[in-house]
């Protein structure tokens, strides 16, 4: 298959003008998914799940349900990619039966060999270093609700992030540098993003500015975003975490530093009471709802550009 979006392992495997158009469709499809109907029919896409999901799973089938196409999955450990299969004989067999893979796993070198053998476009959806299809969804809230829709308004938005630096937090300073949006992460010493992505935005004119201090990064924020303070995989730290973690909630008093209409994002699940208050992603000014929903707009959006551009 011969596709301007090859694979999307990572934000960064587009470009700004991709990110934009692929933000720009979402909001279209959701107005109107009857656009979406019928570029997908007859084809199939494999769904390997290794790690458990709700919003990432429903959101790709449903997706490829609205174009016509059929999602083909596997979960937990049924193929056992890297013990019973070899992962490149996976993307090779694979990618005889259909269109494109989405694959959710704790290695992200998995991923790279899957898509290295495929020969279909491969789709992240989350390894342990990065979460794309949750970035998109996190642009297109953030500018249906701070920029009304108008995904160029995204540039100069000053965002913040509170908590882990974790494979979602990677993905979003990615989508962040992309769309030109001002992004301001505090994290604990030690728990800090992957290393180089602050270079990386800056050599493309983004400003990204990684620090400690919540109340810093807030500061005038259109959007606060958190995450669990142990993702999937970490749970065994999370008492430990929790104590370091501590002065990272997202409060109603931290909130209170951002702009007067800023909106609160979480990707979910939440542990209301530890990285968040329930006040908070429960008040009116949360739109984490809406944020997973959008999930399914941007999957929508992917599919049909993967699949109008054959």
């Amino acid at each position: 298959m011969t596709t301007s979006l090859p694979h999307l392992l990572k934000v960064s495997d587009l470009d700004s003008e991709r990110l934009l158009s692929l933000l720009e469709s979402a909001i279209a499809l959701k107005a109107d998914p009857a656009a979406a109907d019928g570029c997908g029919r007859g084809r199939s896409v494999a769904i390997l799940f290794e790690k458990p999901s709700l919003r990432t799973r429903f959101s790709l089938e449903a997706a490829l349900a609205a174009t016509g196409a059929h999602p083909v999955g596997a979960y937990d450990q049924e193929v056992g990619i890297g013990t019973r299969e070899d992962v490149t004989d996976v993307g090779r067999v694979l990618g005889r039966y259909v269109a494109a893979i989405a694959m959710r796993t704790f290695d992200h070198a998995r991923l790279e060999q899957l898509a290295g053998a495929a020969g279909v476009p491969v789709i992240n959806a989350l390894s342990d270093t990065h979460h794309p299809l949750q970035a998109l969804a996190d642009l297109m809230t953030i500018a249906e609700h701070s920029c009304g829709g108008d995904v160029a308004s995204l540039r100069g938005l000053p965002v913040a992030w509170v908590g882990d630096g974790n494979n979602v937090a990677n993905s979003l300073i990615e989508a962040c540098a992309l769309a030109g949006c001002l992004l301001r992460v505090a994290c604990p010493a030690g728990f800090e993003p992957e290393p180089g992505l602050e270079q990386w935005a800056s050599e493309r004119g983004a400003v990204v500015t990684l620090g400690h201090d919540p109340a810093a990064a807030v500061e005038g924020a259109a959007a606060v975003y958190t995450d669990v303070w142990a993702s999937m995989g970490r749970e065994h730290e999370a008492g430990a975490r929790a104590r370091v973690f501590e002065p990272y909630r997202v409060t109603p008093e931290l909130m209170g530093r951002a702009d007067p209409d800023a909106i609160f994002l979480h990707c979910l699940p939440a542990h209301r009471g530890q990285e968040v208050s329930a006040s908070v992603i429960d008040g009116p000014a949360s739109r984490v709802i809406d944020q997973a929903e959008n999930r399914m707009h941007t999957a929508l959006a992917l599919f049909v550009r993967l699949f109008r551009e054959e």
